[in-house]
C-alpha cells in the first residue's frame, strides 16, 4: 500500500455509457451491472486518461492509500483479455496525455429533413439512382454510445456487426432506414461487455424492436447471442429480428 493518486468512480453519477472503458489503456475499468467499476487498484496508474471521457463527471482522481500500480499485473490482465498494452500508457508516463474527451464521440442526433439530405449517386449503364444516407445519430460504436441517449427512447434498434455495411450494398435503405444503430465486432471485442451495455440500453429505454445484422461467418454469431441475452436479462419482451449477410452480399432474414 502507498499514498498515491488513483481513479475514483461515483456510481451515483455513472450512467454506464462506457466511454471511459476504451480510454483506459490498462483495462482497469469495466462496465458491471450497468456501472463503471475499477477492477483492481494495481491496474490503475492514476494518470486519469479516462477523466475527460465521462459526460456525467462521475470520475475523478483522488489521493489515498492504495495498492501500487503494477505494470506486470496489467500485462497479465490484458493478456487474459487477448489484448496488449498500447503505447498510450507509455505516452501518459512521459507526460503526453492532454486529457479531455474526443469531440468525434460527442452524442448528437442528425436531422434528415428532405431539404438537407445529402445523397450519393450510383450509376450503371444508363440508370442512375440517388441513395440518401439514413444515419440519424452519432456515435454508432457500441462502446461509445451512452446507454441513456435520448434517441434510443421509442426507437427501433439495429445492432450491426461491423463488417455488414461493407458486405451488404443495400444496408442504408433495407436495414438502417428508420432505426437507431449500434455497431460492434463480436470477435475482437468483449462479448460480456456487449451484453451488459445492450442490457443497459434495453432496460433504460422503451425499445420498440431490435434487429441484429450479422455476417455468415461463425465468429459473428456472438453478436446475436449478445442481443438475445440482453433482451433476456432486461426482463422485457421485445421482438428480435435476425438478418444474416453472406460474404457475397446477400441477405437472409431469419425467424428462429
Amino acid at each position: 500500500m502507498a499514498m498515491r493518486k488513483i481513479v475514483h468512480i461515483n456510481e451515483d453519477k455513472c450512467d454506464g455509457c462506457g466511454l471511459c472503458v476504451p480510454s483506459c489503456a490498462e483495462g482497469a475499468i469495466k462496465i458491471i451491472d450497468g456501472k463503471a467499476k475499477l477492477l483492481s487498484e494495481n491496474l490503475c496508474d492514476g494518470l486519469g486518461a479516462c477523466l475527460g471521457e465521462c459526460p456525467q463527471g462521475a470520475i475523478e482522481i483522488t489521493e489515498r492509500d492504495a495498492d501500487e500500480f503494477d505494470e506486470a499485473a496489467v500485462k497479465i490482465h490484458l493478456g487474459k483479455e487477448g489484448k496488449t498494452m498500447s503505447n498510450s500508457h507509455e505516452q501518459h508516463q512521459h507526460g503526453h496525455h492532454h486529457g479531455g474527451g474526443c469531440p468525434g464521440s460527442r452524442m448528437m442526433e442528425i436531422n434528415r429533413e428532405e431539404k438537407q439530405q445529402a445523397s450519393a449517386s450510383v450509376s450503371s449503364d444508363d440508370i442512375e439512382v440517388k441513395i440518401k444516407p439514413q444515419l440519424s445519430q452519432w456515435p454508432v460504436q457500441l462502446m461509445l454510445v451512452p446507454q441513456n441517449a435520448p434517441y434510443f427512447e421509442g426507437a427501433d434498434l439495429l445492432i450491426t456487426a461491423d463488417c455488414v455495411p461493407f458486405a451488404y450494398p443495400n444496408y442504408h435503405l433495407d436495414l438502417l432506414k428508420g432505426k437507431k444503430v449500434v455497431v460492434g465486432c463480436p470477435k475482437l471485442d468483449d462479448i460480456q461487455y456487449y451484453i451488459e451495455k445492450l442490457t443497459g440500453i434495453v432496460k433504460t429505454n422503451n425499445i420498440n424492436s431490435i434487429t441484429v445484422a450479422f455476417m455468415e461467418v461463425p465468429c459473428c454469431g456472438g453478436i446475436v447471442r449478445a442481443a438475445e441475452q440482453a433482451i433476456a436479462d432486461s426482463g422485457k419482451n421485445i421482438p428480435l429480428n435476425k438478418v444474416r449477410i453472406s460474404i457475397n452480399g446477400e441477405a437472409q432474414k431469419l425467424n428462429f
